[in-house]
């Protein structure tokens, strides 16, 4: 299990790393072509969710590495899962029917928090 989880936690967070790098230091304009919610939301609340989203990734992978607060990780898993369940909700809300990359996050961070429930 040990392995599976860091596979998972791994991919998770190197998604997250990017994509929430790319919200904290990119303009809207260049955002647009790749997030267009962008262009109806705030541009703190763009950046806040690309800080969330770095702490969360650092979150899966510093605490079990380092085996200080391990819950930790199990709580950005968790994190991560509300974070698209409201993604999902808001692609859905702009008539925007391409949530597969959000269903398969959403169930990625799921397995994260099955696998770091074998070690807490």
């Amino acid at each position: 299990m040990n392995v599976a989880y860091w596979i998972a936690a791994g991919l998770l967070a190197l998604f997250y790393l990017y994509g929430g790098g790319m919200k904290m230091v990119r303009s809207r304009q260049q955002l647009r072509p790749m997030m267009a919610w962008v262009e109806s939301t705030p541009m703190p609340v763009v950046r806040a969710i690309g800080v969330i989203e770095v702490l969360g990734a650092i979150g899966l992978i510093l605490p079990p590495l380092t085996g200080i607060a391990p819950w930790v990780a199990l709580a950005a898993s968790t994190g991560f899962v509300v974070l698209q369940i409201g993604a999902t909700g808001v692609h859905l809300s702009r008539a925007d029917r391409q949530i597969a990359l959000n269903i398969t996050l959403m169930l990625t961070a799921a397995v994260t928090i099955w696998l770091a429930t074998t070690w807490l």
